[in-house]
């Protein structure tokens, strides 16, 4: 038994591991969160981040087994450097501003993957092979057992902590500061009772505080919840007057302007133009899967309007923060798969218009099973439109795989690009209720039905 064994409590040793687990886990959490606005939440992305941070977890391992002296010191700093990179490389601003200037996005990916992410896990997980050295027990089995079992509690307390209390109330920049207040807290108990003093801690804690304190509270911050990051912002667009634009996780997701009546995005006016007059729409139910800006029923009093969209708190942001004043009709806080699946409304119209990046529709509401859901809302004589953002050509895997998994459950739909001039564009795909027709025949010189297939039309 050494002598920093002997003065340092066994309470102190698992409230170590403890907040290890708790802040390991909880800066893989805020990382993905943070990814959501640039990168989407694909498992193309969650997948390599959350292989990373245990590459990076094991090699922590490894390094700590390797440690031979002054353990208590070795924690003691391990914990300081990874309160600051939490504090600062997983504040909104510093990753808002690596992704603004360092292009491709793949490429900042695995800037902040190699440079913060993963040597917070490096860091913390060499806490609980160092600290085993410490604890009072015969056996290493128990000693490592111990410490294992206080550093996954903490990572599963911080997890559910953090993602369902602390970035559903007060946002992800709490978030992190709770991580980093943790460990910074332990810094000056690592270390001999009989040599401790707070003061030599206090600059480096003080520095770290200050810089967690500027990168997350004082620094400009977007409107952040538990699911996306909002902002409200000027834009100037010809045609229309002092228009202001509603940022869902830095991509453009409503546009309204000051003109009488408002203007809003093209594919909102168009969908109100085909609803409201080429279809006739009155006294209808329209069920909006993805909320955005409330700008389909915003003015529109013809009609009965539920929006659905994942995150809570959209509907008060997007009323205080863009409309400026109420938004028009239902609304339900749920996940729009789950939510088709469960309800027992019919509606006239469905809207899908989800997304959590400009491209990148959630994973679970492109399949066949989720379009079978919405086809099971519809009414009778129903329709359901979709605007999703595809290459102007509809050339891509993407869209054309896409495309095919909605006309798969439908039958043939219409398909409209707005914006033929530009890579990507809005299109909307509108399909009717009711089971596909047969599969089509192509015409051939040699069995040409087309005039019998005309007269059967009529």
């Amino acid at each position: 038994m050494t002598r920093s064994a002997s003065s340092v409590r066994t309470a102190v040793l698992f409230a170590t591991v403890f907040v290890e687990g708790f802040s390991s886990l909880g800066a893989e959490i805020i990382a993905l969160r943070r990814l959501v606005p640039h990168l989407g939440s694909a498992i193309t992305v969650t997948a390599p981040t959350i292989g990373f941070f245990l590459l990076a977890l094991a090699l922590g391992y490894q390094a700590g087994g390797r440690v031979e002296r002054d353990f208590l010191g070795r924690v003691r700093r391990n914990f300081a450097l990874a309160a600051a990179l939490i504090a600062v490389g997983l504040a909104g601003p510093v990753i808002d501003a690596l992704f603004a200037h360092v292009t491709p996005a793949p490429l900042a990916y695995l800037i902040f993957v190699a440079g913060v992410l993963c040597p917070i896990a490096w860091l913390l997980g060499q806490t609980v092979p160092v600290l085993t050295n410490l604890l009072r027990d015969d056996r290493v089995g128990a000693r490592s057992g111990a410490a294992l079992y206080w550093s996954t509690l903490g990572s599963f307390l911080g997890s559910l902590s953090l993602s369902l209390l602390v970035m559903q109330w007060l946002g992800v920049a709490a978030a992190i500061l709770v991580c980093a207040a943790l460990l910074l807290c332990l810094v000056p108990w690592l270390q001999d009772a009989r040599e401790r003093t707070v003061a030599a801690d206090l600059p480096i804690i003080a520095l770290v505080a200050v810089a967690a304190f500027s990168g997350n509270v004082l620094l400009p911050q977007q409107i952040e919840t538990a699911y996306a990051t909002y902002r409200v912002g000027p834009v100037a667009l010809p045609g229309m007057t002092d228009p202001r634009v509603f940022w869902i996780n830095n991509q453009v997701a409503s546009i309204i302007d000051d003109s009488e009546p408002p203007r809003y995005t093209r594919y909102i006016e168009r969908l109100r133009t085909v609803m409201l007059d080429e279809m006739g729409f009155r006294n209808r139910s329209i069920l909006v899967l993805g909320a955005g800006g409330f700008t389909l029923s915003h003015r529109e009093p013809l009609n009965d309007y539920l929006y659905v969209d994942i995150d809570p708190a959209i509907r008060e942001l997007a009323e205080r923060e863009f409309l400026g004043t109420g938004s028009r009709g239902r609304f339900v806080a749920a996940d729009a798969r789950r939510f088709v699946a469960d309800t027992d409304e019919r509606f006239d119209a469905v809207v899908v218009d989800a997304y959590s990046a400009l491209t990148s529709i959630p994973a679970h509401l492109v399949t066949r099973e989720f379009w079978q859901g919405t086809q099971r809302v519809l009414a009778p004589q129903g329709v359901m439109f979709a605007n999703l953002i595809l290459d102007s050509r509809l050339a891509t895997p993407y869209a054309r795989n896409l495309l095919a998994t909605i006309q798969s459950v439908y039958g043939p739909c219409a398909v409209e690009i707005l914006f033929r001039d530009r890579p990507l564009s809005n299109v909307l795909v509108q399909c009717f209720a009711g089971a596909p027709p047969p599969a089509a025949e192509p015409y051939t010189d040699e069995r040409n039905r087309a005039d019998l297939d005309l007269l059967r039309s009529r």
